[in-house]
């Protein structure tokens, strides 16, 4: 009967998996297409240039780029700005379905580019440093399409590529210590045409945008006086390249071209978002969710057991004598809701782990529903920026009736402690961090109007709703613990080596962290090299899966410590379930090792920054988890047994 029980979860979970990743594609609710008609203008914005070897992004106009005659940035919102997002208008002339074969960029089709000595230094610099640029047309971004061939058999090599889409196109590329720049590029627009009647205009609508950059010397592109200009043979071609050490003339130029495509609308995403093999990840995730609920239910069934095995034999009335002489879990009865040191602090941890844990399962709920895809840019960051000011109010209230349950009495600075101690420390590391970007001249640095704007949103939105929530909570009845504590603490027998903190955080972080580290590996990219993170869907169960394990772990670390006679479990339980923000450091290091190209100092000290912000916030969210797990289960079983 378990098994068969076991077995159709199992089956519910890969149906919520497959529904979950049908939804990847989903668009925002209320945003519509824009619908061209033959030789409608089609707008090409600059975003920003990239590196995953520096992590510092630039504006386009950072390089001597070609530029229209009035540049106008577009308004932009606080995830973009946050992101480093400028994005900005540029003199690409582009309509729809209108073929150029070659068009010189600049207003002076017989005068090439003259590029100064430290502007070739520059776009040398940044071609070495491995800068990527990033083009969106109609809100889709620019991709560079490669194609290879997998493993496969000689016959089979012959018909079929496999194909895959880099996000930007290189600025340019190194050959035996020269630089050469992509100074022509070709832009291949697909277009969907959408059904109309008989008499009607017939529309358009953009659902790809590539590019194919070239490298073309100058005399080897011929242009006449109205900027058309004739591209080589790409035999014959040589590339432009750039001498850092001296004065470059050179010519941008780019071509269009259109192609009709099945693709509709509502599915141009999917291109960009399948860019990573997903089967791995499926693999990865349903590996995980078996060893996982495998693990948690070995665990539970111990666990259940053994507590029905020592709460039967406590409530045994023949033989209290013989229970009194035992030890277990119940000896510490009387000190077992002893209030721990610093009850303040623990309190405003956990508060800040509630208004967390709030954040993000909405923020990933409502991103597995679709909307906040990547195609409405910004709004994550954005959503997940205004939901935590917003959810001060429970965490307030969770930590103001946790701090009278542990006997407080200043709930005024209880309060203060609650709303300014983890937002405190982020925002000292991101204001460090910010001074270094703004001493690069990174678009990547938060301009000081936003970070006035954030500490209004700290001061003026968050600390009110936190200290509403704790006045409510520190109104309520405290939490109502089944024993009463003794007036005197019990001595704490020696403990086995076993038993030590660090050895405990070791342990239990082992299984929260084997249920999401292939995860992980995709957050890490998204956030370090420019990759695009669209399955929320496998994030949500994730995330259900964590919550489980962290809450298991937890109650059997309790367990175990309880019946050890030690009874100072508040600090030691929340400091354990946050055992899984070990490994994830761990892992952020071997990543860093392995995976990024990181040499300079100022990009490590930003990995490295930002990354134990991320180690922080994942240790506050498990150990809020298994806190409050282990509380009631604590309460359950003491509940359960008679005191005399």
């Amino acid at each position: 009967m378990a098994a068969s029980g076991a077995t159709e979860r199992l089956m519910c979970l890969l149906m919520l998996l497959a529904l979950f990743h049908e939804t990847s594609s989903f668009y925002v609710p209320g945003v519509a297409p824009i619908n061209f008609h033959q030789k409608d203008p089609v707008e090409i914005k600059a975003v920003k240039l990239t590196s995953s070897r520096t992590q510092l992004p630039y504006e386009y106009y950072s390089l001597p780029f070609c530029q229209p005659s009035k540049i106008t940035y577009k308004a932009e919102n606080l995830g973009e700005v946050l992101r480093g997002d400028r994005i900005v208008n540029t003199p690409f002339q582009v309509f729809m379905n209108i073929e150029k074969k070659c068009e010189v960029l600049c207003n002076f089709p017989n005068k090439p580019v003259t590029l100064t000595v430290e502007q070739s230094k520059l776009i040398a610099e940044r071609i070495r440093e491995d800068y990527y640029i990033h083009l969106i047309a109609d809100n889709l971004p620019v991709a560079t399409r490669l194609e290879f061939y997998s493993n496969r058999e000689e016959e089979e090599k012959k018909k079929e590529k496999d194909v895959q889409f880099e996000h930007g196109y290189r600025l340019g590329f190194m050959d035996s210590n020269k630089f050469y720049l992509h100074n022509h590029l070709s832009f291949i627009l697909y277009y969907h045409r959408e059904e109309v009647e008989e008499n009607q205009e017939p529309t358009y609508r953009v659902v790809r945008f590539e590019v194919v950059p070239q490298s073309i010397k100058l005399e080897d592109l011929k242009a006449d006086e109205k900027g058309i200009c004739m591209l080589p043979e790409a035999a014959g071609s040589a590339p432009q390249e750039i001498d850092p050490t001296k004065k470059n003339q050179l010519l941008f130029t780019y071509s269009v071209h259109w192609e009709e495509s099945d693709i509709k609308w509502a599915s141009r995403w999917d291109t960009y978002l399948t860019m990573s093999d997903v089967q791995i990840h499926w693999f990865s995730i349903i590996n995980s969710v078996v060893v996982v609920f495998f693990l948690s239910g070995i665990l539970s069934m111990i666990i259940i057991r053994t507590l029905r095995k020592d709460i039967a034999n406590y409530n045994k009335e023949d033989d209290i004598e013989d229970t009194m002489e035992e030890s277990g879990w119940k000896l510490v009865h009387g000190d077992v809701f002893r209030p721990p040191q610093y009850p303040m602090i623990l309190s405003s941890l956990l508060g800040s782990g509630i208004q967390l844990f709030c954040m993000i399962l909405i923020v990933i709920f409502v991103a597995m529903l679709g909307m906040l895809s990547p195609s409405s840019r910004g709004a994550l960051m954005t959503t997940a920026c205004f939901l935590f000011m917003f959810m001060g109010v429970f965490g307030g209230f969770s930590a103001g009736r946790l701090y009278r349950t542990l006997k407080g009495h200043r709930w005024k600075k209880g309060a203060f402690c609650t709303a300014t101690l983890y937002p405190g420390v982020v925002f000292g590391i991101c204001f460090v961090l910010n001074c270094f970007i703004w001493g690069k001249h990174s678009s990547g640095a938060v301009p000081f109007p936003t970070m006035v704007a954030l500490l209004c949103m700290w001061f003026g939105i968050s600390l009110p709703l936190v200290y509403l929530g704790y006045y409510f909570g520190f109104r309520k009845q405290p939490y109502d613990n089944p024993v009463r504590t003794n007036q005197i603490p019990r001595q704490i027998p020696e403990q086995r080596w076993y038993m030590n903190r660090f050895v405990g955080i070791l342990m239990a972080g082992i299984l929260p962290f084997g249920a999401m580290f292939i995860e992980l590996f995709f957050i890490f990219s998204a956030i370090w090299e420019n990759q695009f993170y669209y399955l929320f869907g496998f994030l949500f169960l994730v995330f259900i899966i964590l919550v489980v394990s962290c809450s298991q772990i937890s109650i059997v670390m309790v367990y175990f410590q309880l019946c050890a006679e030690d009874y100072r479990w508040w600090w030691r339980t929340f400091l354990v379930s946050g055992g899984s923000a070990f490994y994830v450091l761990i892992y952020a290091i071997f990543y860093f090792v392995n995976k990024l190209d990181i040499v300079e100092f100022i990009p490590s000290l930003l990995y490295f920054g930002y990354t134990a912000l991320m180690v922080l916030s994942f240790w506050l969210l498990t150990g809020t988890i298994g806190f409050y797990a282990a509380y009631m289960f604590v309460r359950k079983i003491y509940a359960a047994v008679k005191i005399d």
